[in-house]
């Protein structure tokens, strides 16, 4: 990012980065400031890659699809690196154009994406097979993947997780359980739901202690109210 900025004047890349972090801290607690933030950015530095990069992808988490996607391709071109090909495909996608998004999948340019871009290139077509209705495919996509990649890689619990996902949706639930230990195993940083899946497989149900607890107070005479604000105390 800094080479990038460099192509404009001192004040002017700045007052850009200083947008751009600001787009990093704001994107996951309110995208609509991160979007501010990024439409300035791109104002001031349009041929940025690094700032048409950052439009994209609050506009991705907006769901904005077709915005998303212009600006991924915009990068595409200014930049020549295809790294943002698993959200292009994955905008393709949810704007309807499934054979499109699969053509974009298996262009040339995937073939030379780096581990974790390919893990999640493969995560979003197996998506696209399961909504074409085909479940075999949408796990045998995963199968070579999840066999081969280092189980520390960060993108290791998110595949993991898409097998076990898609394996669960074609009936396979033995291996789906499996899979789903391995994701939960893999998930140090707890980005996917694992555990919780492989409890639902396991039949494990948690107890609401304190709503037994209200339901012997109502049991002994107290009416709801005063149940309620027993438990409120207990709180």
């Amino acid at each position: 990012m800094k080479n990038q900025l460099r192509t404009l004047s001192k004040e002017n890349a700045e007052g850009v980065a200083q947008h751009l972090v600001m787009v990093a801290e704001l994107l996951d607690v309110e995208p609509e400031a991160a979007l501010a933030h990024a439409e300035t950015a791109v104002r001031r530095a349009g041929r940025v890659p690094a700032a048409r990069e950052s439009l994209g992808l609050v506009a991705y988490r907006l769901g904005d699809w077709a915005r998303a996607l212009g600006e991924f391709r915009t990068v595409r071109r200014l930049s020549g690196s295809s790294h943002l090909l698993p959200l292009m495909v994955d905008c393709e996608r949810a704007l309807g154009r499934h054979d499109k998004a699969l053509e974009l999948a298996q262009s040339d340019d995937a073939n030379n994406l780096a581990i974790d871009d390919r893990v999640e290139l493969a995560i979003v077509v197996s998506g696209i097979r399961r909504d074409l209705g085909q479940l075999d495919a949408a796990a045998a996509g995963l199968s070579d993947l999840v066999k081969r990649i280092n189980p520390n890689r960060p993108s290791a619990a998110r595949l993991y997780y898409a097998y076990a996902d898609a394996k669960l949706a074609a009936g396979d639930l033995e291996i789906a359980r499996d899979w789903f230990a391995r994701a939960a195993d893999a998930d140090h940083e707890l980005t996917t739901d694992a555990a919780e899946r492989l409890e639902e497989l396991d039949g494990v149900e948690l107890t609401d202690l304190l709503g037994d607890e209200d339901e012997d107070e109502n049991e002994d005479g107290l009416d709801d109210s005063t149940a309620d604000d027993a438990g409120h105390d207990r709180d």
